[in-house]
């Protein structure tokens, strides 16, 4: 019987774009993976700012990755206590799934500053990084389709790089493009999946408070 492959791809997803699609896509047909649980992030102990709330976060996933086999929005992150940390995840899955393969999916910009998580060894020890490469330049007047990629060669960790086209999209870009001017559902197409984009037009989600 083939082991099972489980992979986990964590994030705040605020919100989810289409670099974040591709990435699914891509870590479920090159992983061959059985299931894909998309973890919206709870407490995040690195980031600075303040998330959107954890139900329309939630809910841009499920209209982001929903319809993707094999996929699994998984909440658990959001509604654990305290800080969450991708090592008490996974070691999570692990018991869940006894005897498969864990894989965590991931972008360059979270491996480049992977050994600053809190128990990365125990990260390593649990799953097998599968990464996904990213453009050099990202943000608002850095073009959408690149050639150039970030230099992974001296991270120092062993990792899985998975073969999809560079993407300079970020949620930052995002956020900040929508409070800036309140584009139309179509401008945000460009740059977030279709029901995402009516959704946070409709929530009027990432505007300035007025």
């Amino acid at each position: 019987m083939a082991t099972r492959r489980v992979g986990m791809f964590g994030g705040a997803f605020d919100p989810p774009h289409r670099a974040h699609r591709a990435l699914a896509e891509t870590a479920l047909e090159q992983l061959q993976l059985d299931v894909l649980h998309i973890l919206p992030t709870g407490q995040a102990w690195h980031k600075s700012r303040t998330l959107s709330c954890a139900r329309d976060r939630v809910a841009m996933c499920q209209l982001a990755f929903g319809d993707l086999p094999h996929v699994v929005i998984d909440e658990r992150e959001i509604h654990r206590q305290g800080p969450s940390y991708t090592a008490d995840t996974l070691s999570e899955l692990r018991r869940e799934h006894p005897g498969a393969e864990l894989f965590l999916v991931l972008g360059a910009d979270q491996l480049l500053a992977f050994k600053t998580w809190v128990r990365w060894q125990e990260v390593l020890q649990l799953a097998r990084l599968a990464v996904a490469n990213r453009a050099t330049h990202i943000g608002a007047h850095a073009p959408l389709d690149q050639t150039t990629e970030a230099d992974l060669s001296d991270v120092g960790i062993p990792f899985e790089p998975l073969r999809m086209p560079l993407k300079n999209i970020s949620a930052t870009d995002v956020r900040a493009r929508v409070s800036q001017s309140a584009p139309s559902t179509g401008a945000l197409d460009v740059l977030v999946p279709e029901p995402v984009a009516r959704y946070i037009s409709q929530h009027h989600l990432y505007q300035p408070p007025t």
